[in-house]
């Protein structure tokens, strides 16, 4: 073992004692061994302990540690600190500009346990309420988040969207007598990605002498050629003929029950040269299909399914679920709502933090009624574009809401949603969740499951009985559109709608250019097949009035 793996070692140990509050004296020891150890001119493995332990800065103590990292390749009081310690905490000890002291604060007061935790928190301005923290250091802390994520393989659709559609506009130009189509999970709109595949008739030769030219890494599989670049994201490219170019995509962009299905028809032959993706569907019979809903089987045999005309972003009326300054958003009331109105949107539902979200800057009672004072004023100067007052009230420990009745009451809606404690079994998260659904002021149920994509799984429900809870309550649940969240999950979408509960796509903006993160909510919601008439935020404003008059309604 080399001088620096060993300092490495010591320095890892220093950091993790800092950040469980052991002692400073211990913690410099073992710091400063670390820097004795980088800076040696021989290797401490061809000395003797003797010698070893006369090296200014080692001593007896840390030499008979190094003498055991030697022997064992393991440092015991170093594993003892990494079991336990979250995976998340020592990953973030990789990243720029995070050291123990900015590590403590994330982990103890913000409750955050993984990076993408973190740059969600960033992307939220969660970070500059707290010592040791600003605007800037929030901005270089999420640079470097962004940096880090972006070459650990795994991406959200959002990341990869532009750089499909960029790979499918150079290889079509680079290419053009040749066919070529973006297929897969990326046609399929599913909410995180692996890698990226493209259906291609190029040759073999053509294509890897191209993607060498490029710098790719390059490697050759039986059924595809993979490449990879420095950010080390997959790009399979599956080679076909002419013939079999659309039947080849089909394969790709469908679930493989759906594709089992599919291939019992006995009209169905695949040796038929399909002429394009339509003519699949025509063989059989079957009308199109887009390929984000082949997913279920069920769809094939089912005709009322194949006829109903999924949700556009088109689709989308009004902003439900928006952070202001108030709390912790980045923009104004004003500046959030002209940026709808100038966007072609009907209404604003601003839903600012409630109290107990301390570290969001939440809402006191007295700051309410001046909020609602400066809504009440920008609705007479914004008219006939209403914003709608509303809070994201916190659903505490006993599933309680994070305000008495009488301030609720000041609501036109009340999303309710769970932001602390996520550490829970399923019997405590919907005990939590159920008290807060059968709470007469709930309108909305945010985000149900707290679950960040490729960072937290998010606590584990029961979403049966979830689902029946919101239908005996009227309650709605959220599809939380920002592309970390997309939170409920879409499988679960249609055994909402088949109890008549209402989805509501929200963007969870903390900026106006949150906004845009509809566009995701709504792409993973055409995968479920659900309608406009099904979405709240689809409402007209007309529509939406009468839906909080009924939500007051129901408090009494």
């Amino acid at each position: 073992m080399h001088n620096n793996e060993i300092a490495d070692q010591f320095s890892l140990l220093g950091k993790l004692m800092d950040i469980h509050g052991e002692n400073a004296f211990k913690i410099k020891s073992y710091t400063n061994a670390a820097y004795t150890l980088d800076k040696l001119a021989t290797p401490v493995s061809e000395m003797s302990p003797h010698e070893l332990f006369a090296i200014r800065g080692i001593g007896d103590a840390i030499g008979q540690k190094i003498l055991q990292l030697l022997e064992n390749q393991e440092l015991a009081i170093l594993t003892t600190y990494i079991e336990k310690t979250p995976p998340g905490i020592l990953e973030m000890l990789k990243i720029k500009g995070l050291g123990p002291k900015k590590i403590i604060t994330i982990w103890k007061e913000l409750e955050i346990e993984s990076v993408g935790e973190l740059l969600y928190a960033c992307q939220e301005n969660r970070l500059i309420n707290y010592k040791g923290f600003g605007a800037k250091t929030q901005q270089n802390i999420q640079e470097s988040l962004e940096y880090y994520l972006q070459h650990q393989g795994s991406f959200l659709y959002q990341q990869v969207e532009s750089l499909a559609r960029q790979l499918q506009e150079i290889v079509s130009v680079q290419f053009p007598n040749d066919s070529h189509i973006i297929s897969g999970n990326f046609k399929r709109q599913m909410e995180s990605l692996d890698f990226l595949e493209l259906v291609t008739t190029l040759s073999e030769k053509k294509l890897m002498d191209w993607l060498l030219e490029k710098e790719f890494i390059v490697t050759k599989n039986n059924d595809f050629i993979s490449c990879k670049s420095t950010d080390n994201f997959e790009i399979r490219w599956w080679i076909t003929t002419p013939d079999q170019f659309y039947w080849t995509d089909f394969t790709l962009a469908c679930s493989p029950e759906f594709l089992e299905k599919w291939v019992e028809n006995p009209l169905f032959d695949k040796n038929f040269k399909f002429i394009s993706e339509q003519s699949i569907f025509d063989q059989v019979g079957i009308p199109f299909i887009p390929s984000p809903q082949r997913e279920s089987p069920e769809i094939i045999s089912n005709k009322s399914i194949q006829q109903r005309k999924t949700i556009q972003v088109s689709d989308i009326r009004g902003i439900i679920h928006s952070h202001s300054t108030w709390s912790d958003g980045i923009h104004t009331i004003e500046q959030m709502a002209r940026a709808a109105k100038e966007a072609g949107y009907e209404y604003l539902v601003i839903s600012d933090h409630s109290k107990s979200a301390f570290y969001a800057n939440g809402l006191q009672a007295d700051r309410i009624l001046a909020q609602h004072k400066e809504i009440d004023a920008l609705n007479k100067k914004l008219a006939p574009f209403v914003i709608f007052k509303s809070i994201e009230s916190d659903i505490l420990n006993d599933g309680s809401l994070d305000y008495p009745e009488d301030v609720l009451e000041s609501f036109d809606i009340v999303i309710a949603s769970i932001h602390s404690n996520l550490k829970m079994t399923e019997e405590k998260a919907m005990m939590r969740l159920l008290n807060a659904i059968n709470n007469p002021y709930t309108s909305i149920l945010g985000h149900p499951t707290g679950r960040l994509l490729l960072s937290r799984k998010g606590y584990p429900v029961n979403h049966e009985a979830l689902i029946e809870a919101c239908a005996n309550n009227n309650v709605v649940i959220e599809l939380n559109a920002h592309p970390r969240r997309l939170d409920m999950d879409w499988r679960f979408i249609a055994s909402a709608t088949e109890k008549e509960v209402l989805i509501s796509i929200n963007p969870d903006a903390h900026a106006v250019e949150g906004f845009k993160d509809c566009k995701y909510g709504v792409l993973v919601a055409q995968k479920a097949g659900l309608t406009a008439g099904q979405n709240l935020s689809s409402f007209t404003l007309q529509e939406m009035m009468e839906f909080v008059a009924f939500q007051q309604a129901k408090r009494s």
